[in-house]
């Protein structure tokens, strides 16, 4: 794999990691990326492979690993879980924002986190597709029904941006939503949180919960889960503000 191209950065700016999650795919933070490289910040959105907390966790960190310098590991919905298990004992992540996301403590899933507090639609919008495992057994691949998508993953998004996100959403393993975290980065690390006020996906209650554990710096915006696509300004002004916090 090949380093990401920090050719473009402004002396002192970090590299900013972005993972998206479940039913998405790195194409939601285009909006925030492109604000972000007029603000001068080098960036790179990782392909989150969706297969298992660990094995995210694994790619994301090789993704981090090979980058030299300060870096900000931001993440969407599930990829909350990976970059709190990824960003663990790695010297140059210097903050962690969570966009609409979890920030599990060791043990705990995202099926764990969302029943905690009402207002998920998730769990009655899910389809399950079989696919063929390596070993010859069989997983499970979740989708949202594309006809559900629009309503509770991107209420604010334009209709037809929408309606394409359906199409092209990519599936998390029903074991990766089951899977638990065996490390909490945030525990050491400085972490900044915006929270989705509209967001059908995770409770908004539950965004809070986990923040203020964590003592997050808090926004909140008005947004739908997918607040990266339909409030990319807002989004990159958080992680602008994020990354100047680290150097200080």
């Amino acid at each position: 794999m090949n380093a990401p191209d920090t050719s473009g950065q402004q002396a002192g700016l970090p590299t900013i990691v972005l993972v998206h999650g479940a039913f998405a795919d790195s194409s939601s933070w285009n909006g925030v990326i492109a604000h972000l490289r007029r603000q001068g910040y080098p960036a790179i959105a990782v392909a989150n492979p969706l297969r298992g907390v660990q094995e995210d966790a694994a790619y994301a960190r090789s993704v981090v690993d090979s980058i030299d310098g300060p870096v900000v590991m931001v993440a969407h919905s599930y990829g909350g879980l990976v970059i709190t298990e990824a960003a663990d004992g790695a010297a140059n992540v210097k903050a962690l924002v969570y966009v609409a996301s979890i920030s599990p403590d060791v043990g705990e899933s995202v099926v764990d986190l969302v029943t905690k507090y009402p207002g998920s639609q998730l769990v009655t919008s899910i389809k399950m597709v079989p696919f063929p495992l390596p070993d010859g057994g069989t997983g499970m691949d979740q989708y949202i029904q594309q006809d559900k998508f629009p309503a509770v993953f991107a209420a604010d998004v334009a209709p037809e941006v929408a309606e394409l996100m359906a199409v092209t959403q990519r599936p998390a393993t029903a074991s990766a939503q089951t899977g638990s975290v065996t490390k909490a980065a945030w525990k050491t690390i400085p972490s900044w949180t915006l929270i989705s006020k509209q967001d059908q996906g995770i409770p908004p209650d539950l965004q809070r919960f986990l923040a203020d554990r964590a003592g997050s710096t808090v926004i909140e915006v008005d947004g739908s889960h997918a607040v990266a696509v339909s409030k990319p300004g807002p989004v990159a002004d958080f992680i602008d503000t994020a990354a100047r916090a680290t150097m200080r």
